[in-house]
């Protein structure tokens, strides 16, 4: 360990382990990745309290369902009036409409839950293979109920999410719950910060996220492979966060949290700057370039779609959900869901 080093190891308020690695080179933006306007001029649904619209679900009749860092879980109409459902008691991230007209939440400081129309909440899983559930992220239900969902780090919580970023150490993973048995299991580990979950229209694939390696896994749920991991769309243009099941045109949309960070690339290879870099202040951390972005991906892990804004848009990105007429988008910090019209966008 060189001096600089063990004299950052120290001070050092953090407590990360950086384990150094080699980022490829971020994709020009050029071509389907070059500059586009789709997702500007968002139409905006203010959150009626607190901020940070994480994701975005739709019910059957076009509704927005939602959950902000306040705790609370709120359902917009299709003029944007907004009702709150409930209250978690925590940080609702992830969203799905079950096929009962339930909620299923991930919400990072409490787990899985799920939620009534009376607002009451319901704890699923808060523990899984004998470690809690530390940061439970986005999950997709299968047509029988069972819940794949992400548990993005063994060692930083959610709002800690820039040092795990940092240390990449691969403590994310993804995880399984079966409702008619009350068993959780694992499914992947070892994930650079899991994130967005999705699942295959056929259910016979899960892919999952990670945020960490700019990358997203696929897991086999059938056939002889089951079980099996492999890399499914590598060296993505930006950050993934959450994603969609596959939709009925066979799509998987992405959301990006910002375009690359150089910074973050250039100190990957070297953990005794990310400690470094841990520990500055707030205000001279790498700064995300915040500008709406979304990748629509086959069934392949092909980008086919790349749908952007300019200055100023709608940004950060954390959450996208597609409808015949609408593109919604969620975002981490911003005080209101968007939605883009859907004849807008690119085919």
């Amino acid at each position: 360990m060189s001096i600089l080093g063990s004299i950052l190891r120290s001070v050092d308020r953090t407590g990360i382990e950086p384990v150094a690695w080699q980022p490829p080179p971020p994709p020009p933006e050029t071509g389907l990745f070059g500059p586009s306007r789709e997702l500007d001029g968002a139409q905006l649904w203010k959150l009626p309290t607190g901020r940070g619209p994480e994701d975005v679900a739709v019910d059957g009749d076009g509704r927005v369902i939602t959950g902000g860092e306040d705790g609370r879980l709120w359902r917009f109409d299709a003029d944007g009036r907004a009702t709150e459902l409930a209250h978690t008691g925590g940080r609702p991230l992830g969203v799905e409409v079950l096929d009962d007209g339930r909620y299923l939440v991930c919400d990072s400081r409490r787990g899985v839950l799920r939620v009534d129309e009376s607002g009451r909440v319901e704890l699923l899983a808060d523990t899984a293979v004998g470690r809690p559930v530390l940061a439970c992220n986005n999950s997709a239900v299968g047509r029988d109920g069972v819940v794949y969902f992400s548990d993005s780090s063994s060692r930083f919580t959610i709002e800690d999410h820039r040092l795990d970023l940092l240390e990449h150490s691969g403590t994310g993973r993804l995880l399984r719950f079966d409702p008619r048995t009350g068993e959780t299991d694992l499914l992947a580990d070892g994930l650079q910060f899991a994130n967005g979950v999705g699942l295959s229209s056929d259910e016979s694939y899960v892919i999952v996220a990670e945020t960490g390696s700019y990358r997203i896994q696929r897991v086999e749920l059938t056939g002889p492979r089951a079980g099996t991991a492999s890399v499914w769309a590598d060296n993505l243009p930006g950050i993934p966060d959450n994603v969609t099941s596959q939709t009925s045109d066979g799509i998987f949309w992405v959301a990006l949290y910002s375009p690359r960070m150089r910074l973050l690339d250039q100190v990957a290879p070297y953990p005794t700057l990310r400690i470094l870099t841990a520990n500055l202040p707030d205000f001279v951390q790498p700064d995300p370039e915040h500008r709406a972005w979304v990748l629509g991906l086959d069934g392949d892990g092909r980008v086919v779609h790349s749908l952007r804004g300019g200055k100023g848009s709608y940004a950060p990105v954390t959450g996208v959900r597609e409808t015949p007429d609408w593109i919604y988008l969620g975002s981490l910090t911003a005080g209101a869901v968007a939605r883009v019209p859907r004849r807008e966008l690119a085919t």
